[in-house]
């Protein structure tokens, strides 16, 4: 019984990090950034978790920004 469930969680924790290690789209960008601005106005209705992990992604996003030299329908940015 164990020698079924043990290949089973570690397939399921690898798909969980894939899943997770994933890009964002760029409606997650556009709605952490919708929250973070709400947070900093004073509506405390998000958790810091949460608002932690919308920091993050926009933090990933204006680094990848700054390493892409077209837009996302293949025309320069400069």
């Amino acid at each position: 019984m164990m020698a079924v469930i043990r290949p089973v969680l570690v397939m399921a924790a690898l798909a969980a990090f894939t899943l997770h290690a994933n890009a964002e789209d760029r409606s997650v960008l556009l709605n952490c950034k919708a929250m973070v601005e709400r947070a900093s106005r004073g509506a405390n209705a998000t958790s810091e978790a949460e608002l932690t992990r919308c920091r993050q992604v926009i933090r990933e996003w204006a680094l990848r920004d700054a390493r892409t030299t077209v837009d996302e329908e293949g025309k320069p940015l400069r």
